[in-house]
This record gives C-alpha cells, structure tokens and sequence, in this order.
C-alpha cells in the first residue's frame, strides 16, 4: 500500500515548495503511513528547535582572524609543522565560516519568512476588513493582523499551501502564527470553516475556551459573543485542548466549549435528544445532584455508538460513578483481551487506548451501515 513513500519530500513540504495539490497528496499520506509520519515528526521537531536558536550578529574581528590564519597558513605551507598549522586553520576557518553559514541562513530565513508571513484572502461577497481596511477581491492577511466580516460579507483564506478556510458573516480572526511546523488562527466571534489536508497537529485555532488542533479533517467552529464555542467535525478528527483537558472528536460528532470550563465531552449528532441534553448539564452545571442525575439518564439511554461519550467519561468522574460507566461501556462494547477492569478505573493509559480503538470500529460500522 505504501510501496510509494514521500520521504523525500519532507524538505519541500516544509518549505511550502510543494503545489497545492502536491502538498494535499503529501498531507494524505502521512497521514496513512507511519513511517512517512514519524520521519515528519522528527524533522519537524528539528526545524521547530532550530527556529529557537538565537540570532547573534558576527564581531567585527571575526573576519581579521581568520585573514590572520590564513596569512599564516601561506607564509609556512612548505614546511610539515606548517602543513600542520593549515590544516589546523583551515579547519578553524571552516569551522568559522560554517557558523556564519548558520547564521546567515536562518537570520535570512527569519527575514525571508517576516516578508512573507502572510496568507491570501478572497472576498466571497460584500466588503470585509482587514486591520480595519476594507480589502480588495483579493489580499493578504499579515501574521497579528484581523479579519472581520459584517453581515453582509464573507471571505475565503489560503491557509499556506495545506487547505482553506471559510468565514462567514459577523466573524473576527486573526492570524496568529505560519510556520513550516505550525500555523496557526484565532477565531474571537462567528463562524469557520476548515478544510485542511496537512498532518496531524499543523492548524490551530484559539478560541476563548478552547484550542482546535486539526488531525487532517474539515469541521465548522464556531464562537458566540460570550466565548462559548461549537465544533462538528465532518471529515477526519479534530482535537479540543485546554490545559489538561481533551476531548478527541470525529467524523459525525461535536462538541460544546465554555470560557472557564473548557471542552465538554464529544457526542455523535445523531444521539438521543435526552441523552445530548443529559449531557450539556453534566458538562456545564455545578451543582452534584444535577450532575449525577444527569448521568443517570446519560447511561440509560448510551448506544454503542454513544461510547464515544462514555470513553471520555471515564476520566471526568471517579469512585463509584466510573464504576458505572465502565460497566455500561462494557455491556455496549466489551472491552479486548489484556484490558481489565481494575485496569480501567485505575485510569491505566494503554488500555483505555486499546479499547479506544475497539470502541472506533464500532463507531465506524455503524456509521457504514448507516450509509
């Protein structure tokens, strides 16, 4: 299946030097294939690191010694003990001038990269800002500058060479950041659209109560004007973050986000109007008896397909509760060989992955029969 790997690519993918359509090719593969995908990682990684490095500007006496080495270098080449000495210069100089080389490349990758740090933008109808602005049918949008849309107005953004975005009326973002490892929006208010084709963890949003990080997927994200945000993801995956809160959300399925709270739990959009409704006071209300008596109907009502939502409980409840909801998980969807139920509730990582991946071929056969 993966007779075709694009290792060799990588540079290029990085680098944006890839065609769109070679960059969504790319993107679909490392997606599939795990060893094209950790070759990414680590390079990834390295280039990440290396953008950190420091930008030192090189003394003025640099040049004069090494001119010194040299001279000398001429002035005893005939001699052993001088041939000594200029492999000894040569290498220093070497040494000197490919720290140079360092830092000329990436001080001018920095420079290279503020030029063009910046994300085309066509207008879809109506008149949209840019840094208050009204922009053309077509313009960039600079890193740290906003977009706004009124509501007569929507536009379309090139994210880099990886997808595309939608926004839609009455929305502000801003670019945050475009990196060859990152890149990255801001959604204040309103509504998106996401389409994206690059390898997991590329494209962020930043909303007031969450972050997006997109697992090559499209979704729609939206933020109301107190900071409360909705996802549904319609292809792929897309992680919800906050802190040490996370909610991972497929195909199908959404999910609610509160300033203060963070993500609540992922729910597919087809389950029981009770059970979602269970759900949304379970997340965001305070007070113990509403929480309980909500989970109460929440595992009442669980189809198998609903484990999606009765995974991520797990970790969000303890004691007897966790008990409860193992059990019904159980009963759905039994758990696989080597993964227990002292296991479970003792929160041990490799099995609740294991059964994590038992519980999304549920998921997914359903959603086939379905169709």
């Amino acid at each position: 299946m993966f007779a075709k790997h694009v290792t060799r690519d990588i540079s290029a993918y990085c680098q944006g030097e890839l065609s769109p359509e070679a960059s969504r090719q790319f993107a679909e593969h490392i997606i599939s294939c795990a060893k094209c995908r950790s070759e990414f990682e680590e390079i990834k990684l390295g280039i990440k690191l290396a953008e950190q490095l420091p930008l030192v500007e090189a003394p003025e006496s640099l040049w004069a010694g090494i001119e010194a080495q040299l001279g000398k270098q001429r002035r005893t080449e005939l001699s052993r003990r001088s041939w000594q000495t200029r492999v000894a210069a040569i290498a220093a100089g070497l040494l000197v001038v490919g720290g140079l080389g360092v830092w000329w490349f990436w001080g001018s990758r920095s420079k290279n990269h503020l030029a063009k740090a910046s994300w085309q933008v066509q207008s879809l109808n109506g008149a949209p800002l840019i840094a208050n602005k009204k922009m053309a049918a077509q313009a960039q949008l600079g890193v740290g500058e906003w977009l706004e849309t009124d509501a007569n107005s929507r536009a379309q953004i090139a994210v880099s060479s990886i997808g595309r975005v939608d926004i839609d009326e009455n929305t502000r973002v801003r670019l945050v950041e475009t990196e060859p490892t990152e890149h990255r929006l801001e959604l204040a208010r309103g509504k998106m659209s996401a389409m994206i084709w690059a390898p997991p963890r590329l494209f962020f949003v930043d909303t007031p109560s969450a972050v997006a990080a997109d697992l090559g997927c499209a979704y729609t994200l939206e933020v109301d004007d107190h900071g409360a945000g909705l996802l549904r993801v319609t292809t792929g995956w897309v992680a919800l973050e906050l802190k040490d809160r996370e909610s991972i959300v497929p195909a199908e399925a959404a999910c609610e986000t509160r300033p203060g709270v963070g993500p609540g739990t992922p729910y597919f959009e087809d389950a029981p109007a009770q059970f979602r409704k269970a759900l949304e006071s379970f997340d965001f209300e305070h007070d113990p008896a509403t929480r309980s008596a909500a989970l109460d109907v929440m595992l009442n009502q669980a189809r198998a397909r609903d484990t999606l939502t009765l995974w991520h409980l797990l970790a969000r409840v303890d004691g007897e509760d966790r008990a409860r909801v193992y059990d019904r998980i159980a009963a759905l969807v039994p758990p696989p060989e080597g993964v227990t139920r002292e296991g479970v509730l003792l929160l041990d990582q490799q099995m609740l992955d294991r059964w994590k991946n038992v519980l999304e071929s549920s998921w997914f056969v359903v959603r086939s029969l379905k169709q």
